[in-house]
């Protein structure tokens, strides 16, 4: 099996299931406990630990239903409310999994206040990282502060660029539409839409993502650049905000635009 597999969830969410070795599998963000019992089932696979990057209902409602059925671990940030949390993590832990599989933890607060995420370095990496960045955009805000979602997506940018990005909403499509409209002339966001409109159309995915993808047309990883800024101070004027001067004010005005958009 693949290294990560993805069990759609309600609307729009994914489950994933890690592949560490044989038919052993790490659950993450289990927000439906159904699907994930019955892939399970289906593929003959034994789960050997629950990973659980925020407190969100569409990632943490399933975990009781799973634990009826399986006595496993379930790691999740220290200071969330987690529903049968045994492990409280926080970053620069090192997490290992069935002695071999190692995740470190970052802390990713933003969308909510105490927000993790899970990386596994490697020839390429992987970063299980819930809702802070998703297919060019990232999380709404809900618990969590402007600065610090700004700050959590500088820390994902610093990661090798080639690192597969796995969130936890199909959201890309509708957010290039976004990025398209404040980089008209981005050739690259244009690039991305035909690929992804033909992934769509074919039922397909569009996760993982690639970081080096998200850092040329995800504007909220591209708030330093002139494009985005000059377009975050177009709106701020044209609406009667406080014209953004650097980085961070641009990020704190694109956002506040995308929940508007």
């Amino acid at each position: 099996m693949n290294n990560a597999i993805a069990i759609p969830a309600f609307k729009d969410n994914y489950i994933w299931l890690i592949a560490t070795e044989s038919n052993h599998v790490i659950i993450v963000d289990p927000g439906d406990g159904r699907p994930v019992l019955k892939y399970l089932q289906d593929n003959q696979l034994n789960p050997v630990a629950i990973v659980v990057t925020h407190q969100c209902y569409d990632h943490v409602d399933g975990i009781m239903t799973i634990l009826q059925q399986f006595n496993i671990p379930v790691y999740g940030p220290a200071s969330e409310t987690i529903p049968g949390i045994t492990q409280r993590v926080k970053q620069d832990d090192l997490i290992t999994i069935n002695d071999t599989y190692q995740l470190k933890v970052l802390d990713v607060p933003g969308h909510t206040a105490g927000h993790v995420a899970y990386y596994q370095s490697g020839s390429t990496g992987k970063l299980f990282c819930g809702d802070t960045l998703f297919g060019a955009g990232c999380g709404r805000l809900h618990t969590g502060l402007y600065d610090e979602m700004f700050h959590s997506l500088q820390k994902i940018a610093a990661l090798p660029d080639d690192t597969h990005i796995y969130c936890a909403h199909e959201y890309t499509q509708a957010n290039l539409k976004f990025a398209r409209h404040l980089e008209p002339d981005n050739q690259a966001i244009r690039a991305r839409i035909e690929r992804t409109d033909a992934m769509r159309a074919r039922g397909k995915i569009t996760i993982p993502l690639r970081l080096s993808d998200e850092k040329n047309t995800n504007p909220f990883l591209r708030c330093h650049t002139p494009e985005i800024m000059t377009a975050a101070q177009r709106y701020a004027d044209d609406h009667g905000l406080s014209s953004p001067t650097d980085p961070i004010s641009t990020f704190r005005t694109i956002r506040y635009w995308k929940n508007h958009f």
